[in-house]
């Protein structure tokens, strides 16, 4: 069997793919639409700042997001592309203090936050024992997004990141088919895209689940056992994960805890950190 060159490309690091706020000029803050809603206080359009951004780049209001009404800031995740844009593409210079770059600026945060969930998903790929087949070109697919990084910010506004993201799809697809394969007894039936907002999911037994964009607004999962489910863009918006268990879990992202409910009795993958909001306590009654 081949076994791919482990140093052949060393892998991306996790923390490179995590926010670091105090490193970015708060674009997140200023790129983006807000509409008015039950996770937005306030309608902005792109490319205006938000009224809570203070003159360093903070948020004034990061301690009260929630009682403020802007409980979507919680679970928005840029997987640092923020600080890549910030101090890699522009060298520091930030949209205040240098205007001319601020709407290329505002382009380019949301082509390379797509890059960087990429990278995201492709570092974890490359870690699935049974995808090792699929290795070289996992390897190959993250070297190619991580020179789409290091474009130059003219390049990276224009790039169609969507046929790049559709070029990496099919791949990540095939590992987690390959991951799911090897757990006993999973389940058969997709659950792709599956509408399953408000389902009663307590205890239920989701191991090797395909749950891939599937709408689990306000599940009750309470209890689960979500070991090696794939759960690549599965919509967690206020489902109850107390309790459960998502260890093992496949291509699970902050965002998608910070937007669910738990408790300290959930298991979570040692990449992931329990959100500040879930409650404590150990384990339900049944």
């Amino acid at each position: 069997m081949h076994h791919d060159d482990p140093t052949a490309l060393p892998l991306v690091e996790r923390g490179a793919l995590r926010a670091d706020c105090a490193k970015c000029f708060g674009l997140c803050c200023v790129a983006l639409t807000l509409t008015a809603s039950a996770d937005f206080a306030i309608n902005k359009d792109a490319g205006t700042p938000c009224p809570n951004l203070a003159d360093d780049f903070r948020c004034g209001i990061h301690t009260r997001l929630r009682p403020e009404g802007f409980s979507g800031c919680t679970v928005y995740d840029c997987f640092g592309a923020g600080q890549k844009v910030s101090q890699d593409t522009y060298g520091g210079r930030d949209w205040r203090s240098d205007p001319d770059t601020a709407q290329q600026m505002f382009q380019v945060f949301p082509v390379m936050r797509q890059l960087h969930e990429l990278l995201w998903y492709l570092t974890e790929a490359l870690t699935l024992p049974a995808a090792e087949p699929l290795h070289p070109d996992l390897r190959e697919a993250l070297r190619t997004t991580e020179r789409l990084t290091g474009l130059p910010a003219g390049e990276l506004a224009e790039l169609d990141v969507s046929a790049h993201r559709d070029s990496v799809a099919g791949l990540l697809l095939r590992a987690g088919e390959l991951e799911r394969a090897t757990v006993p007894r999973r389940r058969k039936r997709s659950q792709r895209g599956a509408d399953l907002i408000g389902a009663r999911l307590r205890g239920a037994d989701l191991r090797g689940a395909e749950l891939r964009g599937a709408y689990l607004i306000a599940a009750d999962l309470r209890g689960a056992d979500l070991r090696r489910a794939e759960l690549i863009g599965a919509d967690f918006r206020d489902a109850d994960l107390s309790d459960a268990d998502l260890t093992g879990a496949l291509f699970l992202t902050q965002a998608q805890l910070n937007a669910a409910k738990g408790n300290t009795a959930t298991k979570l993958p040692d990449s992931l950190t329990r959100p500040a909001h879930w409650s404590p306590g150990g384990p339900t009654s049944a």
